[in-house]
């Protein structure tokens, strides 16, 4: 049993280390943005940059937000850079701003520096950044080019002979921010400013037992379980017999402690008079699961291998041993029937492909009253509809829809602006509070 005790304390004290451990996930930022990729760190995992292919067992053990560049001498390889701060001081020189770009003519004779050059340089062992000084110092051009124009030629050949790498800890915004700039459509178009207005709306705190319906792969259920740390519980719900996927959830990192926090039941269950009944099918039409399982076109490298989430059909009295827990096991009944007696804290619905009506009017009563509730879809008329039918039914209060929006700023000497190319939204949350429609009964004196 000490053993054992001391095996999980070191792997809870790993994953709430500020170092990189094997066998975690990672989110892998190449050249600023340029390309976003999830990995398992291990001795075999490798990572593809351009036509080289790099082994990731030098990250292992490295702090969160380290800056690695590829590396191409004995053969291609990572290691730590440390970037210094001569790039951002462009407004000291050349002050008097004598310089432009209008005698320029881009004719591709500007560069002496053959390609067969380049290539004889790299086998004699020259580095990255050696490559790309060679290429400034035998360019003809490159003095007679602004600061500005300067910086941006060394930047682009340092994206291409000496690539970098940014090593990013995968927690809510960075995994919400990688998959809507890649594939946004596999989390609903969600931006990570309306991913943390859903969690307040929702009223995420500490000890909350939170209803919800995610069909976005998991990315809400994740975010709800980071936020808990291991308190209180996140429950799926669903229609039919199998729980929507959350395979997104395993690139959190999340610990066996918050895990068995993340668990599912279905509407059959919950509804059940009787906590010990049998999971049954139900005759209504069920709701298409969204799978974003599959990662990798994210970015997720072939090596990270898959997650098996298997959903229980029939639940299983005998509980088998397993060495590490997943996050969506089947909900105890314990939980159940206190649910029952109870009601959840709070309700979330994250399902832009269906009616938030339809959803709503079933798992509304499972909430407790007073408790707050918030539904996110991809756009307003339906949530419009829903809050029209909630105010007819008397079923809520403080109804509001909230278009939550975002804008970035480019932050540089002389050039701060905002960014010229922005998503024009990120859909809209419907948010209010459950009440009693009974009438009140008088009292009798």
């Amino acid at each position: 049993m000490s053993i054992n005790k001391a095996i999980d304390e070191d792997s809870n004290q790993n994953i709430n280390s500020r170092l990189t451990w094997e066998g975690c996930n990672v989110l892998l930022d190449i050249n600023d943005g340029d390309r976003l990729v999830f990995a398992r760190l291990t001795a075999a995992s490798t990572l593809k940059i351009g036509n080289k292919k790099c082994s990731l067992q030098p990250l292992i053990g490295c702090p969160f937000g380290s800056l690695f560049q590829v590396e191409s001498g004995k053969g291609p390889i990572l290691t730590r850079f440390v970037p210094n701060a001569e790039g951002n001081n462009l407004e000291e020189k050349d002050v008097d701003g004598s310089k432009d770009n209008r005698a320029l003519v881009d004719n591709n004779t500007a560069q002496s520096l053959t390609s067969e050059d380049i290539d004889e340089m790299r086998k004699q062992g020259a580095k990255g950044d050696e490559i790309v000084e060679a290429l400034i110092a035998n360019s003809a051009t490159f003095e007679k080019k602004t600061l500005f124009s300067q910086e941006k030629y060394r930047v682009k050949k340092q994206k291409k002979y000496a690539p970098r790498v940014l090593l990013r800890r995968p927690f809510a915004r960075s995994i919400c921010e990688a998959y809507f700039k890649k594939h946004p459509d596999k989390i609903g178009f969600m931006r990570v400013d309306a991913l943390s207005l859903l969690l307040c709306l929702g009223n995420v705190t500490s000890n909350a037992d939170v209803l919800l319906v995610d069909m976005l792969g998991g990315i809400v259920t994740g975010a709800i379980a980071e936020r808990l740390g291991g308190t209180g519980y996140v429950c799926n719900t669903y229609r039919g017999a199998s729980p929507y996927p959350v395979d997104i959830t395993r690139m959190f990192n999340l610990s066996d402690e918050i895990c068995k926090r993340i668990v599912h039941a279905s509407l059959t269950d919950l509804n059940s008079s009787q906590t010990g009944s049998s999971v049954s099918v139900n005759r209504e039409e069920t709701l298409p699961a969204t799978h974003s399982g599959n990662l990798e076109e994210v970015g997720v490298s072939a090596e990270d291998g898959g997650m098996d989430i298997t959903p229980e059909k029939v639940p299983s009295p005998i509980i088998k041993p397993c060495k590490s827990i997943k996050a969506g096991q089947k909900a105890p009944l314990e939980a159940i029937k206190l649910w029952k007696e109870n009601g959840f804290s709070s309700l979330i619905i994250a399902a832009p492909e269906q009616d938030p009506w339809g959803i709503i009017k079933e798992v509304l009563p499972l909430l407790s009253f007073s408790a707050p509730f918030a539904i996110y879809h991809q756009y307003a008329q339906p949530l419009a509809t829903c809050m029209h039918n909630l105010q007819i039914e008397k079923m809520a209060i403080g109804l509001q829809i909230s278009e939550p929006w975002l804008r970035e700023y480019q932050i540089l000497p002389s050039r701060t602006h905002p960014h010229m190319q922005m998503s024009a939204f990120g859909g809209y949350i419907l948010s209010g509070t459950k009440i009693s429609s009974s009438e009140p009964v008088a009292s009798s004196n």
